[in-house]
């Protein structure tokens, strides 16, 4: 088992990854760096390997994709997540191993949105999107990760073996978030300074359809992580929509004693059915979620164990 295991992804990264790898070669030379290569067309593996960093392959198109078969194929006390664009300090990894190895924590964030980001960035949708997905995701989790899309993140064994990787693509970032938060783990967070991507070099990540994803993986991590809070919402929707049609039906009722409007009054009594049936399809899953909680504890102690043996 390695002490400390430095992960980058990389897609058509040869113009930067020689400085990234001998940056993290400098500041933590007792690291292991990994550099796999999700099917570049630059030849980012052959720099990468001449630079000192041990190169793997991940096939399968996407960020998600890469960082499951990091985290099957590496043992490691502490895990460093980074890019391979060179827009992360390498000076900050010292700090964050750290706080994984001597204060044990689960998961530390680069945060880039506190520090320099929004001046560095030049696309400013990217800047619009990650503030309203950090904002989302503390409000409906409540939790207080200060960026939730940043790639420069530090781990701990147990977070890394009991994370079950789901996205295949940038929405990655989103899906650890939100399973430390669910789960309980110890996060915290480290303000980094951001610098912008060096001329020549592209963002793989594209602002809509990417965002678009994100978005939705929130809507879905929200209905499997809080079921009651999720069709509760639905369920009080319905009911309003179910008082708006049978209230006018009610008072004509009232003042004449006819219904005029029987279609009206059933379409109005199914849409009441469907808030019930929703309403009690959270409960349910709720407790299952409630369930699952309790398992994942038991599969965590059961980690601990395995990292203890090969310790």
């Amino acid at each position: 088992m390695d002490k400390i295991a430095v992960l980058i992804p990389c897609y058509n990264e040869s113009q930067t990854i020689e400085k990234v790898v001998t940056d993290w070669r400098r500041e933590l030379p007792e690291a292991v760096i990994y550099v796999y290569d999700n099917n570049s067309t630059d030849h980012t593996d052959d720099v990468a390997r001449a630079a000192g960093a041990v190169v793997r392959y991940e096939y399968q198109q996407g960020k998600g994709n890469v960082i499951r078969r990091m985290f099957r194929e590496i043992d490691a006390q502490c895990y460093i997540m980074i890019d391979g664009d060179d827009t992360y300090p390498a000076e900050m990894g010292r700090e964050m191993t750290d706080l994984v190895l001597e204060r044990n924590v689960d998961m530390v964030v680069g945060d880039r949105l506190s520090s320099t980001y929004f001046e560095e960035n030049k696309r400013p949708f990217h800047n619009f999107g990650n503030s309203l997905v950090r904002g989302t995701i503390n409000k409906l989790f409540r939790s207080n990760i200060r960026d939730i899309m940043t790639g420069y993140r530090a781990f701990s064994y147990e977070f890394v073996k009991s994370f079950p990787v789901l996205s295949k693509g940038f929405e990655i970032e989103t899906e650890m978030s939100i399973h430390a938060v669910d789960k309980n783990m110890n996060v915290a967070n480290v303000i980094i300074e951001y610098r912008d991507r060096p001329e020549g070099s592209e963002s793989k990540l594209n602002t809509y359809s990417d965002g678009f994803k994100v978005l939705k993986t929130i809507g879905r991590l929200y209905r499997n992580y809080k079921p009651m809070q999720f069709f509760g919402i639905v369920a009080l929707i319905l009911m309003i929509i179910s008082a708006a049609m049978f209230i006018p039906v009610l008072a004509i009722y009232i003042q004449t004693g006819l219904v005029p409007n029987f279609p009206t009054l059933i379409v109005s009594g199914f849409i009441a059915l469907a808030a019930l049936e929703s309403l009690f399809s959270g409960m349910i899953l709720s407790t299952l979620a409630e369930k699952e909680r309790q398992e994942f504890e038991f599969r965590l102690q059961l980690v601990r164990k395995m990292k203890k043996e090969e310790i």
